[in-house]
């Protein structure tokens, strides 16, 4: 007999027993690595969507105000710091001047074209791309949320998986907390 054409039954049976060995710890650290970071997946798929439409901004004169859980939030996201909280600046102090003693003729209305032309806002293409983000961050966390069922679902350690939520969540809070 020749041994190369010879099979082995022990090296089939070592072959796809080594293999799902080895699928089943890839699926555990997927398991444990995805819990754990689920927490911070879900935060920045949030933050995130609310920086696309740029919520977390306010200009002076504008309507919209950010708020501040928003604007803490961005700065987290964007910074990985909690924004230094600063009394609102005051208007600067305006001096005030005598009226001219000659007035100026009044100016000729100008035609439409010549006055001043508004800020272009987004392209049409832009604003579908925001809105793909947002699709996509809302598909991300609906995403994190099914693996977090699944984890608890068919995983017998659920224990262990609490466990890795909870570290996923306190350890990015107590860091932001030992930073201010």
């Amino acid at each position: 007999m020749n041994p190369a054409t010879t099979s082995n039954p022990a090296t089939k049976a070592d072959g796809p027993s080594k293999s799902a060995a080895r699928l089943k710890l890839a699926r555990q650290w997927h398991l444990y690595l995805g819990t754990l970071f689920a927490p911070s997946i879900i935060f920045f798929a949030f933050t995130g969507s609310l920086q696309l439409f740029s919520l977390h901004e306010s200009h002076p004169g504008d309507v919209y105000q950010a708020p501040v859980w928003i604007q803490e939030l961005a700065s987290i996201h964007k910074d990985q710091v909690l924004q230094k909280k600063h009394k609102p600046a005051s208007p600067p102090a305006v001096e005030q001047k005598a009226p001219p003693a000659v007035t100026a003729a009044p100016k000729p209305p100008q035609p439409a074209s010549s006055g001043p032309k508004n800020e272009p806002g987004p392209s049409a293409m832009t604003l579908a791309l925001k809105w793909f983000f947002l699709a996509m961050a809302v598909g991300l966390t609906s995403s994190t949320f099914l693996g977090i069922y699944m984890a608890f679902k068919f995983n017998r350690n659920r224990t262990l998986v609490w466990g890795m939520l909870i570290a996923g969540t306190a350890i990015p809070l107590a860091l932001i907390a030992l930073m201010t």
